[in-house]
């Protein structure tokens, strides 16, 4: 190689008088050739300066023939490190081998790609058998550990059943880079039970300990450093579910729940530990579900999607120059790979490979990609590559972004053959750019262009200076506005024209906003209400002003900025969101995503796939993306309804099931956040369970939750829990509940960049905000009997727990029943009943002369609420089928299967609830008060004033 440029050989002298400070000992057996070595490796990578300064031995370790000049090192690993790991009885001393053996064998790959010629295929593998051996060698070691203290997990037949251990993503594909994290699936084939430990333990809860240990083993940093970042979360359910599954478990799984995306992961999946014909089996099960017997052409527009995800994904983070994510960069490849291993590999076994140069080739020899092609694909790919392994192997960092600092830049300029920073960038681009090319020849974007042309009227609109708004507004009326019209969009256009100088807009943000403004401006002209609609795109230009990428967004596409007018046209409510929250754009990208939102049981496993892109232990980065996956599925529904697509009754279900999923998924970071430093009650260490459960109250309950609702929450755990969590840090279990709620409350109204999640409402636990943030569910229902009052029964109506082992909300169920079900006298109810209605209405109205209240006025929505909750704590004694549901749909509709009502009251009351809520969410669209003329809905408010009037009226004594 050439000379180290000066700024390199700086550094290299810098590093090298540390190491002559720890390396006392060892610096007279170095011979000049090895010093001038270490040198050139110190002005390369700071990580291995370091690892050097900490073992200074490995400077004489490393032999030239066995190491620094052998390119098929790999199958050494692990007979050596079982051989080490042999003589080790205690797991600090095992972390401390493992962190110490990766450290050295990274080193030598580092040195080797870098300084002494290997290719990078030579490190994917070298890197991916180290992770190998590290993962299998620590299982093993901690299996037979934990067989020796719990017994042997064991099949019907008696014989030993192992873990299986899934590498997924690069690790799968043999393609691991220099700072990885892995994503790891455990299974194992059998249920059964342990033999010969002093209990039997389940099979399934005696791998999730030793899943827990292997993570643990591998995850946690230590004063030597980390094995390797676990990620957990590509598991059946995700961090939902167990840790560990049997091969039933995960094949019904795969077979019922599993969606594109996991396909798409499970092409790279590979056993990592060969469990002979367990090994086979599992192989042969996974099988039919990555690759159909069809041709499945469906891939292309999912995998389309996901990029359209990772390009929005780039553009929240404010990503730049990102050789994975951005355009043309590792991901395209894969993705172009992927593409034709989804599509044919099911009839084609030639392309069931993991390795993406191995599927490449194989798409070459089917004849779908052109030689020339895959060759220039391959080609940019090994650059990639070899470029990613440098930009983490300067100081061990999972990095894929181009470095902003002189000393980087030079590094990569010289490593990579080029005489300066501007000449790898020019080489870069060229493979980046051939890359995105077949990409968008091949997935790009499915939809059409739209006709950009524009009447140069609106240019001279845009570009003129008017110091009479009024000749403005003359000319706009020229364009066929109607006076009063043209008048109130002058007024908004000069408005935001005085606004945008006072904008830090940079060259290419001016120039964006010169080709939007007279395509928005014609657009904006044909609206009905021309003014306001461009006063709601003020505010969200205003915010995107400084943001240069979403007007480009806006700019380069027409289909985007249709939708976004639209939407902005129909509902000051969706243009608001937009305008707080623009990250919200790129959902406007793709119309039948936008305005088809995803199925109602696919929430928890979209929000689940979302997270994935978050690192698990970043947990500003997880609150960020829970908050950003809530607007833009808020969009979407809003989309929906918008357009007709959703009657009123579905959109309620979409908000509740987003609600649930999200309040789901945040008791599991909150549980693995507190757990992770408390350990877990011990009473539930061997189940699993989390003995916790979220009863919804209110609207959430009610499944009648609206775009701005907040979430009425009471927290119990499972009764009896005694003693003290077993972590490192010991809590009493009911302190480890306290905080656990206190987390809870703590992710969910933190504000960040996209706000708070959801505003939550406690008040409605046992004693409201005297009582205890976390009820025993045995208290909750002594409470219950003996304390509540009837409005908190009749808040009991519309509960039911969306978050809870089974066995707790069986509990729970049994526990509502019974409330609800208890005897009551009717008359003394009907007069409880209806003085708490009174006192809410004359708290709570504020319709003034000639309107109606849609909730609070005589004949509203709190009128029909408070009768079926009436009807139930009245009649659930005689017809328990009262105390099923907890909306109030279909509670009026169990009244007519049990003879309660007839079926005329029970359509009429049902037809008034409909039309109310129909009427107040058309106004919350348009951010206007739950007010109407006195004139509107009189034959509905009629029917539940009768309704009412016999009902309660008629039993008060």
């Amino acid at each position: 190689m050439s000379a180290l440029p000066a700024l390199l050989a700086a550094q290299a002298d810098k590093h090298w008088s540390h190491f002559e400070e720890r390396a006392a000992e060892v610096l007279p057996r170095l011979d000049v050739e090895r010093i001038e070595r270490l040198k050139r490796l110190f002005a390369c990578s700071d990580f291995a300066a370091d690892s050097l300064c900490r073992q200074p031995e490995l400077a004489l370790e490393l032999e030239d023939e066995r190491d620094l000049f052998n390119g098929d090192r790999a199958g050494r690993y692990r007979p050596e490190l079982a051989a080490m790991l042999g003589e080790v009885s205690d797991e600090a001393t095992m972390m401390r081998l493992l962190r110490q053996f990766r450290r050295r064998e990274l080193l030598l790959i580092a040195w080797r790609e870098m300084l002494l010629g290997a290719e990078v295929e030579e490190s994917f593998v070298h890197i991916s058998a180290l992770a190998d051996a590290l993962i299998v060698e620590s299982y093993r070691w901690l299996y037979r550990r934990q067989c020796a203290e719990l017994g042997t997990p064991t099949d019907a037949e008696g014989n030993a059943v192992p873990l299986l251990i899934l590498g997924m993503g690069k690790l799968g594909g043999g393609e691991l880079n220099f700072s990885s994290d892995i994503d790891l699936i455990f299974t194992f084939p059998h249920n059964g039970v342990t033999r010969g430990g002093r209990r039997e333990l389940a099979n399934q809860q005696f791998f999730i300990r030793l899943g827990q240990k292997l993570v643990n083993a591998l995850n946690q940093t230590t004063i030597d450093g980390q094995v390797y970042r676990v990620d957990m979360r590509l598991r059946p359910f995700g961090e939902s579910g167990p840790l560990a599954v049997s091969f039933t478990a995960m094949e019904d799984y795969y077979q019922h729940h599993g969606r594109t995306w996991e396909r798409y992961a499970m092409v790279k999946a590979r056993i990592l530990n060969d469990e002979g014909e367990y090994t086979a089996e599992l192989r042969a099960m996974l099988k039919p579900f990555v690759f159909r017997r069809y041709i499945d052409f469906g891939v292309i527009d999912s995998l389309r999607q996901m990029k359209a995800m990772i390009a929005a994904e780039v553009r929240r983070k404010g990503l730049r120059d990102n050789i994975k994510l951005g355009a043309g960069g590792i991901r395209e490849v894969e993705f172009i790979a992927q593409v034709f291993q989804l599509i044919r590999g099911g009839r084609e076994p030639a392309l069931q490979v993991r390795h993406l140069p191995e599927a490449l080739a194989a798409a070459c020899d089917s004849g779908a990609l052109e030689p020339e092609v895959t060759e220039q694909l391959h080609a940019s790919y090994r650059f990639l590559r070899k470029v990613e392994n440098y930009l983490q192997a300067f100081a061990d960092q999972q990095t894929q972004t181009l470095p902003q600092d002189e000393l980087n830049q030079t590094r990569l300029a010289w490593l990579t053959g080029h005489d300066d920073w501007h000449a790898f960038l020019a080489t870069l681009q060229a493979a980046m750019s051939g890359v995105h090319r077949q990409f968008e020849l091949l997935i790009g974007d499915s939809t059409e262009a739209e006709d950009e042309s524009v009447a140069q009227i609106w240019s001279d609109i845009w570009q003129t200076d008017w110091e009479e708004e009024g000749e403005l507004a003359a000319l706009l009326a020229e364009q066929g506005m109607a006076d009063d019209k043209a008048a109130r969009l002058a007024g908004a256009l000069n408005a935001f024209k005085d606004e945008c100088p006072r904008r830090a807009m940079g060259p290419q943000g001016r120039q964006a906003l010169e080709k939007l403004m007279p395509v928005l401006l014609e657009r904006v002209s044909q609206s009905d209400t021309p003014g306001i609609l461009f006063a709601r795109l003020q505010k969200l230009l205003l915010q995107i002003a400084t943001r240069t990428a979403y007007l480009q967004l806006l700019v380069e596409n027409a289909g985007a900025l249709t939708q976004l007018i639209r939407l902005c046209e129909a509902s000051s409510l969706v243009a608001e969101q937009l305008a707080r929250f623009p990250i919200l754009l790129d959902e406007l990208l793709v119309p039948q995503v936008l305005y088809n939102p995803i199925p109602l049981d696919a929430y928890k496993d979209e929000l689940r796939q979302f997270l994935l892109r978050v690192p698990e232990e970043d947990v500003e980065q997880q609150m960020e993306a829970l908050r950003q996956f809530k607007q833009i599925q808020l969009l979407r529904i809003a989309a929906a309804d918008i357009a007709g697509a959703l009657p009123l009754m579905k959109v309620s279900d979409h908000l509740t099931w987003l609600a649930e999923a999200i309040v789901e998924e945040v008791v599991n970071q909150a549980w693995t956040q507190i757990s992770a430093r408390h350990g877990v009650p011990a009473q539930l260490a061997d189940s699993g369970d989390k003995g916790f459960g979220v009863v919804a109250y209110g609207k959430l309950g009610g499944i009648e939750l609206a775009y701005s609702s907040d979430l009425d929450l009471v927290f119990v755990h499972q009764s009896g829990m005694g003693g003290q969590t077993n972590g490192d840090k010991p809590l009493d279990s009911r302190q480890f509940y306290l905080r656990l709620a206190q987390r809870i409350i703590h992710l969910f109204s933190t504000r960040t960049a996209s706000g708070v999640l959801y505003e939550l409402d406690m008040r409605l636990r046992p004693s409201g905000n005297a009582g205890l943030m976390v009820t025993p569910l045995d208290a909750y229902g002594h409470y219950l009997e003996k304390d509540a009052w009837t409005w908190e029964h009749q808040a009991l109506v519309r509960s039911r727990m969306i978050v809870g082992e089974p066995a707790l909300a069986e509990e729970f169920a049994r526990i509502r029943a019974g409330m609800l079900a208890k005897p009551r006298h009717h008359a003394e109810l009907a007069g409880e009943v209806v003085a708490m209605r009174e006192k809410m209405r004359a708290h709570l109205i504020k319709a003034g002369p000639g309107e109606f209240h849609l909730k609070q006025s005589v004949g509203g929505l709190a009128d029909i609420e408070f009768l079926t909750q009436y009807l139930v704590l009245a009649y659930s004694e005689q017809h328990a089928g009262l105390t099923r549901w907890s909306d109030n749909m279909r509670i009026l509709e169990t009244a007519v299967e049990v003879g309660l009502l007839d079926e005329d009251e029970s359509l009429r009351l049902r037809r008034a609830y409909c039309a109310i809520r129909d009427r107040g969410h058309r106004l919350s669209l348009s951010d206007q008060p739950g007010r109407v003329a006195d004139t509107e809905l009189t034959q509905e408010r009629e029917w539940v004033v009768a309704s009412w009037n016999k009902w309660l009226k008629g039993s008060e004594v």
